[in-house]
């Protein structure tokens, strides 16, 4: 057990502090909602009717979409972009999807290599691009379930307000749904940018993330 946890301990540790600051965003979003609804002369409302709304759905999905959707795009970007001396990028001159050799896969593959990537057609295929695919779906339903929630907390509002509801088509190109997208998405871009750039010329000693203390900043990353 001890040595399953150090194993996987990384991502043990994001699952926890993901699940507590859901539970946080929980609370404090119950706290918030309540508060207006006594303001507008409304009755508080539970923790459990709070969490299965369309008010925390939508908070949660958007940012949800905006994170999958930073990952899914940086996955496929770097595969022909590059960035010099970046530990997120692969070296000038390495844009592509790689050989067969260095990928490891079909007659170059190990003995211990995935049976899908010892395979050839569609199955090689699929296997090679799985992640890109995975996270791209993720993005795809996360942005979907966010539309969907996003669409009847603004119809309540709307209704509220004694004002006609509107279908969803119409809420997600409107103003309301793209602003409310938008504020993740530049969030997330500017973040990875940060990244990729900083990285160049700054340093964080023992981390993965980050060349070693004393590489040059032009250098690659170790092991690229």
């Amino acid at each position: 057990m001890r040595r399953a946890i150090r194993d996987n301990a990384l991502g043990l540790c994001f699952l926890l502090l993901f699940l507590l600051s859901l539970a946080g965003q929980s609370v404090s979003g119950l706290a918030a909602f309540n508060e207006e609804q006594v303001a507008q002369g409304g009755a508080p409302i539970s923790w459990a009717a709070y969490v299965t709304s369309s008010d925390f759905g939508v908070d949660v999905a958007e940012n949800w979409q905006s994170e999958y959707l930073q990952f899914f795009l940086y996955i496929l970007i770097t595969v022909w972009l590059v960035q010099r001396g970046s530990p997120e990028s692969k070296d000038p001159g390495e844009e592509g999807q790689e050989s067969d050799a260095d990928q490891k896969v079909g007659r170059h593959a190990g003995a211990d290599s995935p049976a899908w990537a010892r395979a050839g057609g569609w199955r090689l295929t699929l296997f090679s691009h799985s992640l890109g695919a995975v996270m791209g779906l993720i993005f795809l339903l996360s942005w979907l379930a966010q539309s969907v929630a996003g669409v009847a907390a603004y119809d309540a509002e709307r209704l509220s307000r004694l004002e006609d509801p509107v279908g969803w088509t119409a809420y997600v190109t409107s103003a309301e749904f793209w602003n409310r997208t938008l504020q993740n998405w530049q969030s997330e871009f500017l973040a990875v940018a940060s990244m990729v750039l900083l990285a160049v010329f700054l340093r964080e000693r023992g981390s993965p993330q980050s060349k070693k203390v004393g590489d040059p900043h032009a250098a690659p990353a170790p092991g690229r």
